[in-house]
């Protein structure tokens, strides 16, 4: 029995082998357990994020998969910029749970696989590739601090297939792996 206290659903999955956006949108994606994405660019032991990599090599990699929900594409649209699945280099694309409420820590089941919430995506420049006023769109300051609404970065603690349609469960307690 899941203990859980939020469903929703995956809308889209994504991933690309190479650094950059947008990332592909695909029919299925394979969550590799501690390790990341089969086949996406940021899968990997050690993180892969070009920033840190340079400053952290030998960091373990817990910025496995991007997570976002699609309250956050409909706030970037209601501001006139037109997103679509992957441009924001999202892995997956849930509908029926606001991520950015859920606290770091928070394990989350997605189809086959769980994972867990490591931070808060702290987004960069490359989203301005997609539109010029991206970036500004999902990071704004306000009271002199920056509010980011651009989705949560997670680590794989069990792997397994995730598709669009699959069951998203947010567990209020660990879950059983």
């Amino acid at each position: 029995m899941h203990n859980s206290f939020n469903n929703g659903s995956v809308v889209a999955v994504c991933k690309k082998a190479e650094p950059g956006l947008p990332k592909d949108v695909v029919d299925v994606i394979q969550f590799l357990e501690n390790f990341g994405v089969e086949g996406d660019y940021h899968a990997g032991k050690l993180v892969r994020h070009r920033f840190l990599a340079k400053k952290y090599p030998n960091k373990l990699n817990l910025r496995q998969v991007l997570i976002i929900d699609k309250t956050i594409h409909a706030e970037i649209e209601a501001q006139g910029i037109h997103i679509r699945a992957g441009m924001m280099g999202e892995n997956i694309l849930v509908d029926g749970i606001s991520i950015m409420a859920l606290p770091v820590g928070t394990q989350v089941g997605i189809g086959e696989a769980i994972l867990e919430l490591t931070e808060v995506r702290n987004p960069c420049y490359q989203l301005n590739e997609m539109h010029p006023h991206l970036l500004k769109a999902v990071a704004k300051k306000v009271d002199g601090k920056v509010l980011r609404n651009a989705g949560m970065m997670a680590r794989i603690l069990k792997g397994g297939m995730v598709q669009i349609g699959d069951p998203v469960i947010v567990y209020n307690k660990p879950a059983e792996l």
